[in-house]
């Protein structure tokens, strides 16, 4: 299918495939709000994250909105868990380490980690946040720091700064100059986009 796409679209296509984060995954444990996980997947096809874990043990799994989204869903893998450890189990067995979201004393401060690892950022839902299974086996708790008298932001707005800063430390390390797939996989990737 290259052959049938003009130069300038052949060319963002790779540079998109080039630029995906394999090694920054985001999941999204039983967020409710549909609208907030679209947005969320909107964010991350901007951060070139290459795959979203859906994690629901709660609540149903959401529909995403091809409208709010933008799209985002046809350009990123998606995995769906419905068991907690299973899902965590998998993600360690890829090599993640589990940096989860969560306002704690002994959370970390986001500007203060190191975001160019091999990293899940986990989410939790609107009102009860991350579960207390999820954060007993996290690597590392992080908050993001506010001045306000508000102590928690929208929790798609959470995933951008979170995703935003994440991109800000792995350009300073040229982390998106280059693919960190093969040659091989990298042309089946450019491959499949020009079939969507």
């Amino acid at each position: 299918m290259r052959k049938f796409k003009t130069d300038e679209r052949l060319k963002k296509i790779t540079d998109a495939a080039i630029a995906r984060q394999h090694t920054l995954r985001v999941v999204c444990e039983n967020i409710h709000d549909p609208h907030n996980v679209s947005a969320i997947f909107r964010t991350c096809d901007a951060v070139g994250i290459a795959k979203i874990t859906l994690l629901y043990t709660v609540e149903g799994f959401p529909r995403i909105s091809k409208v709010s989204s933008a799209s985002a869903s046809k350009w990123i893998e998606i995995e769906k868990f419905n068991d907690s450890k299973t899902c965590i189990d998998s993600l360690k067995k890829e090599g993640f380490k589990i940096y989860s979201s969560y306002l704690d004393k002994n959370a970390k401060n986001l500007y203060d980690l190191d975001l160019t690892k091999k990293i899940a950022l986990l989410l939790g839902n609107e009102h009860r946040g991350v579960s207390k299974e999820i954060k007993g086996m996290s690597d590392e708790i992080f908050y993001i720091p506010m001045r306000g008298m508000i102590q928690s932001l929208n929790v798609s707005v959470a995933a951008a700064v979170t995703l935003y800063e994440a991109q800000r430390q792995r350009v300073l390390k040229g982390m998106y100059n280059k693919s960190d797939l093969s040659q091989k996989e990298l042309d089946n990737l450019i491959d499949q986009w020009c079939d969507k």
